[in-house]
């Protein structure tokens, strides 16, 4: 690799719901590429305000659980390693009746600001709650009118990828992601999202016993249909795996 390849670093952009979601769902993956030195922004949609959950014993309340989450998640991204974080400031509960067109373009001008290699987000269906559905949905459509260059996944919760097909997917579809060697930070950020874990006993059990409650491999779907994966251990494909022109909706 020579100097004008090694000083370009590479570029992870997560557009998500909600404070957490970087972490329960895919915090060893973000862990794993933070330390390999990619340059990663978490845009969150919301700051969760509207959770169910305010600490155990609750000491939070609905005017104090925004600013709570906030931090809980900027500490988060300390020890996951994200630099950049940004919030979208719409409230909890709500990205679905966001004015879709509006969402869009904002989702569209991060991705032509940052140029990012590999974009994350969540499956419009598959999502499992309304704002994630809806970020998901906004996030991809800005995707493709952005003409990314880099590459679109779907996050997906546990092992449920580990066998595809039920969700419409194949094998040769989904990316695994070897975690094992960021399970500390992820545990780490756990713990940082204080009030939405505390409920959770295994997270405060001894490190050795919560750590062993986690999965070793995060899964990802290729949200890129003109784009196949050729390394399904690696978010960022070979250098000349995407289309020229990529950014034709499938």
């Amino acid at each position: 690799m020579n100097d004008m390849n090694q000083s370009k670093a590479r570029k992870l952009l997560a557009v998500f719901a909600h404070p957490d979601d970087e972490t329960f769902i895919c915090g060893g993956t973000l862990a794993k590429y933070a330390a390999e030195g990619v340059e990663i922004t978490l845009v969150s949609a919301t700051r969760g305000e509207m959770g169910r959950r305010m600490g155990n014993p609750p000491y939070l309340n609905r005017e104090t659980i925004a600013a709570a989450r906030e931090k809980e998640l900027q500490a988060a991204c300390d020890s996951l390693g994200i630099g950049r974080l940004m919030f979208l400031d719409i409230r909890d509960k709500t990205v679905e009746f966001i004015d879709e067109e509006s969402l869009t373009a904002r989702i569209e001008n991060l991705i032509q600001d940052i140029a990012p290699d590999v974009v994350l987000t969540f499956h419009e269906k598959l999502g499992g709650h309304p704002d994630h559905c809806s970020i998901g949905k906004a996030t991809t459509a800005a995707y493709h009118r952005a003409r990314c260059k880099g590459a679109l996944y779907f996050i997906s919760f546990g092992d449920r990828m580990e066998h595809p097909e039920p969700y419409g997917y194949a094998p040769e579809d989904i990316l695994k992601i070897d975690v094992s060697d960021h399970l500390e930070s992820k545990l780490a950020a756990f713990r940082a999202h204080r009030c939405q874990s505390e409920i959770d006993e295994w997270v405060w059990l001894p490190d050795s016993e919560a750590l062993d409650r986690f999965g070793k491999v995060e899964y990802f779907i290729n949200g890129d249909a003109s784009a196949p994966i050729l390394n399904s251990g690696d978010l960022f494909q070979p250098a000349g795996s995407r289309p020229v022109m990529a950014g034709v909706n499938h």
